[in-house]
């Protein structure tokens, strides 16, 4: 029990070395080919699509459907 106790604690701790973007770094990760959706089409097409099943627009990126209950 203890072995996996450490493992995680080990896992876990590897995380922390992990550094934050600094402002300058910001520039290069905001450049276009960086998005997830690199056809600009493709994504209009996907977001009609979800649209249409969903009978709501808007909220792609945050939380809540389109029932207004944020």
């Amino acid at each position: 029990m203890k072995v996996p106790m450490l493992l995680a604690l080990l896992l876990l701790g590897g995380c922390s070395l992990i550094q934050p973007v600094q402002p300058w770094e910001k520039g290069i990760l905001s450049r276009p080919e960086m998005t997830f959706e690199s056809d600009k089409l493709d994504s209009a097409f996907t977001e009609h699509a979800y649209f249409s099943k969903e009978a709501s627009s808007g909220g792609s990126g945050v939380g809540g459907g389109g029932c207004g209950c944020n």
